[in-house]
């Protein structure tokens, strides 16, 4: 029994330590995240998912966990994710006309999109997207 409990509180550690490798998402309101993307001069990356969406689940379980991923967009990025469907969800898809899911926004620190992209990425692509949104708008 011991040694169950001892594998499962492993497991679930390991578990905790991946997950802290991908992208750390703001915790806070929307206008806080406009405000620390204007106190750091960072763009703010919004993934605009659904709960339903297949791809959506795809690019949260296996792209943003990802450590080469939560490195580039954590330094490069305020990363932010909305319901798109629940709270201030639908307010925010109607601002920025997002109509499919995922949309991947990449938002200058006063809130102008800088660039769009529908749809799930793999790693090498989802990172590439956001150096064209920095390379494209001067960010780097």
């Amino acid at each position: 029994m011991k040694k169950i409990f001892f594998t499962l509180a492993v497991l679930f550690l390991l578990h905790n330590i991946s997950q802290a490798q991908g992208i750390n998402f703001f915790k806070g309101t929307w206008q806080e995240a406009l405000e620390a993307a204007q106190a750091t001069n960072k763009p703010i990356f919004v993934d605009a998912y659904t709960v339903w969406c297949g791809p959506c689940k795809f690019m949260a379980a296996k792209v943003f966990t990802n450590k080469m991923v939560g490195e580039y967009y954590n330094q490069s990025f305020i990363n932010v994710k909305y319901d798109m469907e629940k709270g201030d969800g639908p307010e925010f898809a109607d601002k920025y006309r997002v109509t499919a899911y995922p949309t991947l926004l990449y938002l200058s620190p006063e809130g102008k999109v800088l660039h769009r992209v529908m749809g799930a990425k793999q790693i090498d692509g989802f990172i590439n997207e956001g150096k064209k949104a920095l390379v494209v708008h001067g960010f780097k």
